[in-house]
């Protein structure tokens, strides 16, 4: 996944510590800096220095500079036009455009040939846009998609809008990012974070990364600032290919344990109270070892449980349990899926991967 940090220069946070930010994401494998260029009346102090500064660092990190623009923006900058030449040479590699862009001027950008990005506001975009961009032969190959923030509260979008947006652009064949709030807020004058979707306000950057992964979404920015260093492992190990979630352990056998680091496909023919992993019992074949029954007591909602040698034809097998179960003596309880994190559970359809962070 091309996941990545924000920065917002011009809003007072101090160049060291943005380019302290930059050298901790990138040490963490993140390579995406999105940068909210300004475009509202502040007192812009030394901005084009800061910018010069800021991209400079990127370059120097190996970070590719996602810049959201306004024609606001392009005022504020002094930029007589939105030229691929200009930003190719300040080391952007992709421009977000914001409101007040038409289609016809999307298409004309995209168009360029210094392979520069074109990222269309997915909170906002329309079939009608997606269908006159196809008439104006937009290269679709140049074009990207990344849904807004929302730093004031109650403003962020639902998950519905945000999954039927993202569906009409990946028909398209266009990728989709978005936002997750951090702990810290400094930058924010609502100190209310920077989600995309509303119910991830007071989420953690993890929770939110993941449960956007679950609905399809191609990319994750961390929308606050300072991060934490725990906010920068959990967003740079993200995974596109797998529904994640946090869950307890519950047995202490290192082989169970070891077992359930795979990442899992599930059943196409789906069970009622269980996600079943298809490919589980394979996965124990190859170490030729017993399951003893072990912890076979009864199996709440999110229970992670595997099949022990009394239920021989299914030993080895991974299920998460939909529904509270009652105890069965050929099924280990080895886990418990975080209360926070059930939900996630609904998104593991049909033939989709999913893993396990675990915790003590």
């Amino acid at each position: 996944m091309e996941n990545g940090i924000s920065l917002y220069p011009g809003q007072g946070t101090p160049v060291e510590q943005s380019l302290a930010i930059i050298e901790e994401a990138a040490a963490c494998g993140l390579r995406r800096l999105f940068l909210a260029l300004p475009e509202y009346p502040t007192d812009l102090g030394d901005i084009k220095g800061e910018l010069s500064a800021i991209l400079k660092a990127a370059r120097q990190n190996d970070m590719e500079v996602v810049a959201n623009v306004t024609p606001q923006t392009q005022e504020r900058l002094e930029l007589p036009e939105l030229s691929p030449s200009l930003f190719r040479i300040w080391g952007i590699k992709t421009l977000r455009l914001a409101e007040g862009f038409s289609p016809a001027e999307i298409a004309t950008l995209s168009q360029n040939r210094q392979g520069i990005r074109i990222a269309l506001n997915a909170s906002t975009v329309t079939s009608r846009i997606i269908a006159a961009l196809v008439e104006l032969k937009a290269n679709f190959r140049q074009i990207e998609a990344l849904h807004s923030f929302y730093p004031r509260p109650f403003t962020g979008l639902s998950e519905d809008l945000l999954v039927r947006k993202t569906m009409l652009l990946h028909k398209a064949g266009i990728r989709v990012g978005a936002f997750v709030p951090g702990a810290n807020r400094q930058h924010n004058f609502c100190k209310a974070g920077c989600p995309t979707l509303e119910n991830h306000r007071e989420e953690t950057a993890s929770l939110a990364a993941r449960h956007l992964v679950a609905l399809g979404i191609d990319a994750i920015f961390l929308g606050d600032l300072p991060p934490l260093p725990e906010e920068l492992q959990a967003i740079s190990q993200l995974s596109d290919k797998a529904v994640t979630l946090q869950a307890k352990w519950l047995t202490p056998n290192p082989q169970l344990r070891q077992h359930l680091q795979h990442v899992f496909t599930a059943r196409q023919d789906v069970a009622q109270n269980a996600v079943r992993a298809g490919d589980s019992q394979d996965f124990w074949q190859n170490t030729e070892l017993q399951i003893a029954p072990e912890n076979a007591v009864s199996r709440p909602l999110g229970a992670i449980t595997i099949d022990n040698e009394r239920n021989l034809p299914y030993m080895g097998e991974v299920q998460i349990c939909r529904s509270n179960l009652p105890a069965d003596t050929g099924v280990n309880v080895a886990a418990q899926i975080d209360s926070r994190e059930l939900n996630l559970i609904e998104y593991i359809s049909p033939g989709r991967k999913f893993s396990f962070i675990f915790h003590e």
